[in-house]
This record gives structure tokens, C-alpha cells and sequence, in this order.
């Protein structure tokens, strides 16, 4: 399931995490959570398959906003917005 944003707000900041395994761009994501501002968009690039699945879970329990999962050219990208 590949959600696409109909506008996509300004990316604040871009995670690079791939070539990282799982749990490794979700953790990236949740240390750039906790340094980012609330309202603050954040992308998370992975290459790692369980990412656009365990990374939207999240978001959900964590309360922030899934902007959108878009597949790129051998990635995701997953943009998240700061809601707390």
C-alpha cells in the first residue's frame, strides 16, 4: 500500500538511512523526531523493505502525521510530519 500525498509541505529535514536494516531508519526517524520542532516535516530514504510498514505503525502510536509513503527509484521515501 503506497500512500501519495496530494501536496507535499516543505521537507525540513531529509533522513538518509539507506543501506541501513531494520530497526535502523525507524530509530534514525525517532532521533530526528525528538531534535525536531513541532510542525517540522521530516523524509526518511530507505531501502530497507519493513520501512514503509513499520515506520507509518509508528507514527500512528507515536500521534505525528504520515504525510505520505512515495517508492522512488530503488527506495522510499516516508515523510512525517511533527504533530507533539
Amino acid at each position: 500500500m503506497t500512500a501519495e500525498p496530494t501536496s507535499t509541505p516543505d521537507i525540513t529535514t531529509t533522513i538518509d538511512a539507506r543501506g541501513s536494516f531494520c530497526p535502523g531508519p525507524l530509530m534514525e526517524l525517532i532521533r530526528g523526531m525528538k531534535e525536531a520542532e513541532v510542525g517540522e516535516v521530516l523524509a526518511v530514504l530507505s531501502t530497507d523493505k519493513g520501512s514503509k510498514t513499520d515506520i507509518p505503525k509508528w507514527v500512528g502510536k507515536a500521534g505525528h502525521n504520515l504525510i505520505g509513503v512515495l517508492t522512488r527509484d530503488g527506495y522510499d521515501e516516508i515523510v512525517v510530519q511533527k504533530v507533539r
